[in-house]
């Protein structure tokens, strides 16, 4: 079966955190268009990890989409602190917001493109007001906190239904995958209905980087 074409966006959460220029580079040099962040706060999510001054510092190291994906809590707080930083996409949590449509609104207000994600549990049902003020959608296929994780299969079949409200309403929302995502799995994201494919251990552990960024993206 012929699968839809995705964009890789590997994630500098499985990268060394000692080195993080030399990390996206690597992504550039590998052909990757996109730079996955996590933010996390070590309440939403039980860990901790980049913040804005991360952003901030690899703006002008690169020219690639900055991605984050903030697993915090109030994520209307950080909006403006990741928008002068440099971030592209600032995808907040739907079950961390009491006023999600307030958090899309401030988003594009501060000129970065606007995203929701979903934890597993979490149907995708729930966004049916939102979906059509959204640039990107982003259904997390692992429990979030902790890379290597492996994916929960049932996070596949909220692509397909991400992806037919998209057809039948016009919506211009990418459809975003993060979690436990491998070479393996990655034609069965994309025929779901993926256009973006998030990839940590991966991408940093292969020693063909190149390889896996074209296996994913096929």
């Amino acid at each position: 079966m012929k699968t839809n074409h995705a964009l890789a966006a590997p994630s500098l959460l499985a990268a060394n955190f000692g080195n993080l220029a030399a990390a996206a580079e690597s992504i550039k040099d590998a052909g990757a268009q996109w730079i996955h962040i996590d933010v996390m706060d070590g309440h939403f999510a039980p860990n901790l990890s980049f913040g804005p001054k991360t952003v901030q510092d690899l703006r002008p190291l690169t020219s690639l989409v900055l991605d984050c994906h903030l697993m915090v809590d109030n994520p209307l707080d950080f909006v403006q602190s990741f928008a002068g930083a440099g971030a592209d996409y600032f995808t907040f949590h739907v079950e961390a917001a009491r006023h999600s449509n307030r958090v899309i609104q401030a988003i594009k207000a501060a000129g970065m493109k606007a995203g929701v994600c979903v934890v597993p549990g979490t149907p995708v049902n729930v966004l049916e007001e939102i979906l059509g003020e959204l640039d990107l959608v982003l259904v997390l296929s692992v429990n979030p906190g902790y890379g290597g994780q492996k994916m929960i299969p049932t996070a596949l079949e909220k692509l397909t239904k991400l992806k037919a409200i998209r057809s039948e309403r016009a919506y211009k929302y990418l459809i975003s995958i993060d979690g436990g995502i491998t070479t393996g799995n990655a034609a069965l994201a994309r025929e779901k209905g993926a256009d973006i494919l998030v990839a940590g251990s991966a991408f940093f552990e292969a020693a063909d980087k190149k390889a896996v960024i074209q296996e994913l993206e096929a």
